[in-house]
């Protein structure tokens, strides 16, 4: 019996541990065929110019930029130190964890624009708590829902949302489905553009690990930079058209 259960049980168990390891890549592989074909060459060479035009807007800034990266990951991991007291872990993590990434947001695209910024902004939500936390759950809500019906649904549209944070740092009046909405519009035949940006960073994230996350300091603000150059671009398409 035991020879048995180790025959089968342990195979059972690989088999288990493989799927779980197998799954996500497969899943990312399938986003990104869906995405990459869906654009073109002249997406590629856009998306290298906003990288480019974020490492010009981040000259002489980087260390403040490793500064509120280094403020923003204590935090994360802080809040993930309560995961041994669950309800102040899941307090943290859905009352102030929003309201910090979209700080982020808004220290980064601020930072695009040429605007003097400092590590205060990166808890800029806290001023409009209600409506900051409020925009930000219910883009979470909506992007969780999708993806219990399939993973790759649940990423497609977390990029139809990606630009909700924006919308409200730049339109505080905005409501949240209204914000929400504006992203989905915007977001309208680009989100192929914004997925194929944040996997170029993939060769950075593999050096972060490389130092053992020290990289994260510097790879976070051009990543967010980045993003930032995205909106602009978009919302200056937008706005043409």
């Amino acid at each position: 019996m035991d020879t048995l259960f180790r025959m089968f049980g342990s195979g059972a168990i690989f088999n288990i541990l493989l799927l779980t390891l197998l799954l996500p890549l497969v899943v990312f592989l399938i986003v990104s065929l869906i995405f990459y074909l869906s654009a073109g060459k002249e997406t590629l060479q856009n998306n290298r110019k906003l990288r480019a035009e974020s490492r010009k807007s981040l000259s002489g800034k980087w260390g403040l930029g490793a500064v509120v990266a280094l403020i923003f990951m204590a935090i994360s991991g802080a809040i993930g130190g309560l995961s041994l007291f669950p309800f102040l872990y899941w307090a943290a993590l859905l009352l102030i964890s929003p309201v910090v990434g979209y700080g982020l947001v808004a220290v980064f695209l601020r930072s695009f624009r040429g605007e003097a910024i400092d590590v205060g902004n990166l808890f800029i939500g806290f001023r409009s708590y209600g409506k900051v936390l409020g925009v930000m759950l219910l883009t979470f809500l909506y992007t969780a829902l999708w993806t219990l019906l399939f993973i790759v649904p649940g990423i497609i549209k977390a990029y139809s949302y990606a630009m909700t944070a924006y919308i409200l740092h730049d339109d505080p009046t905005v409501g949240a489905d209204e914000a929400i909405e504006r992203s989905k519009a915007m977001m309208n035949g680009h989100k192929a553009k914004l997925f194929l940006l944040d996997v170029s960073f993939i060769g950075w994230g593999l050096l972060c690990i490389l130092t053992l996350g020290i990289g994260l300091l510097w790879l976070l603000p051009y990543m967010q930079t980045a993003r930032a150059a995205f909106y602009e671009d978009v919302r200056c398409t937008a706005a043409v058209a």
